[in-house]
């Protein structure tokens, strides 16, 4: 739950520093996949902007040494404007700098 609660902040560095640095992000809501901290970063200047909560629906985790795999259903509500979007998703948290983070 790092990475959700980063979203609260509203701050595109908070969410950003929650990936590894070699993370692939595959955003919900773009087609253009994210590669590096200033892509993933840039993603979230403008998702942030739609205020967005997410509650995780379904979960199914899987762990191994320094790694764990999440994939499920999540839904995020926008608070700007009221909208809900409902997305699968997949995380891999791997373990960098002494921090679980997201690939």
């Amino acid at each position: 739950y790092l990475w959700n609660d980063a979203l609260p902040t509203l701050d595109p560095d908070a969410v950003a520093r929650r990936y590894a640095s070699n993370a692939v992000l595959l955003p919900t809501v773009s087609d253009i996949p994210r590669t590096d901290y200033d892509s993933i970063r840039a993603y979230f200047v403008d998702f942030l902007q739609k205020k967005p909560q997410g509650v995780i629906l379904e979960s199914y985790a899987t762990c191994g040494e320094g790694w764990c795999k999440d994939v499920g259903i999540y839904e995020f509500t926008m608070g700007a404007t009221g909208d809900k979007v409902k997305a699968r998703y997949s995380y891999v948290y791997v373990y960098e700098g002494g921090e679980q983070l997201q690939r």
